[in-house]
């Protein structure tokens, strides 16, 4: 399953596209979606919403994750955020994805194995996870994380639902 991770920012919004086939995590493609900060913020998520558009059709994923937002000290910031996170998902349901969506709580425990890890750890796992040469950029790796944690729920919940637990 091709599944592309989102780390929504109004700024900057990273990618990660990976393939999961069973226990096995392939590396595709990661990148950033970087907006002038000085545009309107329409502006900014056109350029938000364009860019995924086009990530979605050059690599046709099967699912999109998104990481949910925090609760951020600054009310005007996480509503900017909320908008460019909408933007995103918006492009995927648009393109008729099914979009997942964890915390980066999720995503942290799943990639290092503690919710409570730092970046750097996390740019090195998601190195270490999809033998890539180098650390991916931070917006990047951290979308990485998303794609990683939502192959992982993935595959928990299919060996659940084979063992009838859910």
């Amino acid at each position: 399953m091709r599944i592309l991770g989102i780390d929504p920012g109004s700024r900057i919004t990273g990618y990660g596209m990976i393939e999961s086939q069973g226990n096995r995590l392939r590396h595709i493609d990661n990148g950033i979606i970087a907006t002038h900060p000085k545009e309107p913020l329409a502006l900014r998520l056109k350029t938000i919403y364009d860019g995924v558009v086009r990530i979605i059709a050059e690599h046709r994923p099967e699912a999109v994750a998104v990481e949910q937002i925090f609760l951020a000290s600054n009310p005007q910031a996480a509503l900017v955020l909320g908008h460019a996170r909408g933007t995103a998902i918006l492009a995927a349901v648009n393109a008729m994805l099914e979009v997942h969506e964890y915390t980066a709580l999720q995503v942290k425990s799943a990639v290092v194995g503690y919710g409570r890890a730092g970046k750097p750890q996390v740019q090195q796992m998601v190195k270490a996870l999809l033998n890539l040469p180098e650390i991916a950029q931070e917006d990047a790796a951290d979308a990485l994380g998303v794609a990683i944690c939502h192959a992982h729920s993935r595959t928990l919940q299919q060996a659940l639902n084979r063992t009838g637990q859910r």
